[in-house]
């Protein structure tokens, strides 16, 4: 298997808070990878050290077949990062930013012109191209910050929270986009809090949890984590009244629905059961515990100077 990304023992501090406790990832070439966890749990320190925004205090990386402390200029030659800052500049219109951005990697002004009007089709946003980018929308601002990641093509794609704030059909349209650059050939990583993003997306994911992996593998193989089915009470309008984990065994169903039904009988309510399969939420909350966000959050992309490329 060809890996774009290999992590070995990462750690980092910041003062006398050590965020990395030693990670390790193996991202195959061509993949999308999806990193969660828990606000504070390392996913932007991790996503950081990746793209050679922060140094490792220990530990090496290697991204695109190169070292991202000794050879990092080879690695930003090879990468783009879309931080969860969008780096869009909001005086000059959609087509603007991404013909500057393209001569200032060394497109000439035809090159230029015909790469910005490419990206500005394929992420819709040809009507709005000539609109200065301060009019722009949530999601249209997101997308252009995505094609301007793309104005050069790169082994890697770095999405640090892509979707964050975005409604529900924004977020779906980046989802396809998103889906379209991994079709591509790009390696795509990604972190993020939402869990149907990875389930959606990723073909294997990784739950980082006080700053150390503490699961990977496919959505299937973590939801085998947690069991069998999950039987749930629901009310008559719905709302979850309680559930109960199965082992996947009959006796074990039986169980859980008599536990329920007595639940059902001592509420007096129109109650029903429902079978259902472990989520990736079942997933989360089983090997991070139910974490709460730190209150203490880890430097984002905001406190860093980022560049595209």
């Amino acid at each position: 298997m060809s890996l774009a990304i290999e992590a070995e023992g990462l750690t980092r501090r910041f003062g006398r808070q050590e965020v990395l406790r030693g990670v390790d990832l193996r991202v195959a070439a061509g993949s999308v990878f999806a990193l969660l966890g828990p606000n504070g749990a390392g996913k932007s320190t991790t996503i950081n050290i990746l793209t050679t925004l922060v140094r490792p205090d220990g530990g090496r990386a290697l991204v695109a077949g190169h070292d991202v402390v000794r050879e990092a200029d080879a690695v930003r030659a090879r990468i783009s990062l879309t931080g969860q800052a969008a780096a869009v500049d909001e005086v000059l219109t959609g087509r603007e930013n991404l013909v500057m951005l393209a001569r200032l990697s060394g497109l000439g002004a035809r090159a230029a012109r015909a790469r910005s009007a490419d990206l500005l089709d394929r992420f819709d946003l040809a009507e709005a191209a000539d609109r200065r980018v301060a009019t722009y929308s949530g999601g249209m601002r997101r997308r252009l910050d995505l094609a301007l990641s793309l104005v050069v093509p790169t082994d890697v794609v770095f999405l640090d929270e892509p979707t964050t704030g975005l409604d529900t059909r924004s977020r779906q349209e980046l989802w396809r986009i998103i889906r379209e650059v991994s079709d591509a050939g790009a390696t795509v990583f990604l972190t993020t809090q939402y869990l149907e993003e990875a389930d959606q997306l990723a073909s294997r994911i990784a739950v980082l949890d006080d700053g150390r992996v503490a699961a990977e593998g496919t959505s299937e193989e973590l939801k085998a984590r947690v069991g069998g089915e999950v039987v749930e009470l629901r009310g008559p309008d719905d709302e979850l009244l309680a559930e109960r984990p199965t082992d996947g065994t009959v006796h074990g169903l039986r169980a859980a629905v008599d536990e329920l039904d007595r639940l059902e009988a001592s509420a007096a309510t129109d109650a029903r059961v429902v079978l259902r399969r472990p989520s990736l939420d079942d997933v989360f909350l089983s090997i991070t515990g139910g974490a709460a966000p730190a209150a203490t959050a880890e430097p984002s992309d905001r406190d860093l100077v980022t560049t595209k490329g």
